[in-house]
């Protein structure tokens, strides 16, 4: 895989938080031009052959060096991936350059069939195996590593053998992509599961991170919901600074998908996030 493009123009410039590009702010970005280092764009958004988002997102490239994220790929579906949609990503990869793309290691599409859920896989060796061919068979075809990213999951599977974050690093490791840590996905499972969310922290590979994702979770007392709907909580804040701590300035990003905030709300949360990073810069050269 050494012919995969590791340090495109835009790739060097991608650093601290960036926010996620959403219709509501387009105007706003454009009028402004807040001082948001990146924006990530939700790939799926892009895919037609026309239309106004298309147009926005040229604008908006024309300021921002942008990252592509999709949830269309259905990565560990058990039929074949959807070459129609590759097809369309890599031309929108051609006319917008992202800095990097990425999907989740879950599954949504068979056939016909299409869930509106990510859905997971157990985490044994055959789940590692098929996820890698497939992870493997898209890089193959986009020219480009992947970032993949941990989702939330609301059940426990009997067959499972092994942690998530063992899961994801033999993923990562088999398929040689790279890792979307989502921070707040980890968290949700862990209280939802009763696992630690520090194992997990402190067990992923740090040499495969390249991006993480924050968003807010909706507390629905027997469990909590990953609606991306809500600010950070501060648990997420907690574990997030502890990532931070063992993994260095990862850039990261401020997800929120649904009840979207003014602009600003977003920067607030941004900041918030700069703070942890600078905070664990300064101790790290304190310490050294």
């Amino acid at each position: 895989m050494s012919g995969y493009c590791e340090n495109s123009p835009s790739t060097s410039v991608i650093h601290g938080v960036g926010v996620g590009l959403r219709s509501q702010h387009y105007q706003h970005i454009l009028t402004n031009k807040p001082s948001t280092p990146w924006l990530e764009a939700l790939t799926d958004n892009y895919m037609a052959d026309g239309g106004q988002p298309l147009d926005y997102l040229e604008q908006i490239r024309n300021h921002y060096p942008v990252t592509f994220h999709g949830v269309g790929m259905s990565l560990g579906s058990p039929g074949p991936l959807d070459r129609n949609y590759l097809q369309r990503l890599k031309e929108r990869m051609r006319q917008f350059e992202p800095a990097w793309v990425s999907d989740h290691l879950s599954w949504s599409a068979y056939h016909r069939h299409n869930s509106n859920e990510l859905l997971p896989l157990p985490y044994t060796e055959e789940g590692i195996s098929h996820m890698a061919r497939k992870i493997t068979e898209a890089q193959d075809f986009l020219g480009e590593r992947l970032l993949v990213e941990n989702v939330s999951c609301y059940v426990e599977f009997r067959d499972s053998q092994m942690s998530e974050w063992e899961f994801v690093n033999g993923i990562a490791d088999e398929a040689d992509c790279h890792i979307l840590l989502d921070i707040n996905n980890i968290y949700v499972n862990a209280c939802n599961n009763s696992t630690q969310a520090d194992d997990f922290v402190q067990g992923v590979n740090p040499e495969r991170i390249r991006e993480i994702h924050l968003a807010g979770y909706e507390d629905r007392h027997t469990h909590l919901l990953d609606t991306h709907g809500e600010a950070i909580h501060q648990p997420v804040w907690d574990l997030y600074r502890q990532a931070i701590e063992r993994l260095g300035p990862v850039p990261t990003l401020i997800e929120w998908d649904t009840n979207i905030p003014e602009y600003g709300t977003l920067q607030k949360q941004a900041l918030v996030a700069e703070d942890i990073i600078s905070a664990s810069s300064r101790a790290h050269a304190h310490a050294a």
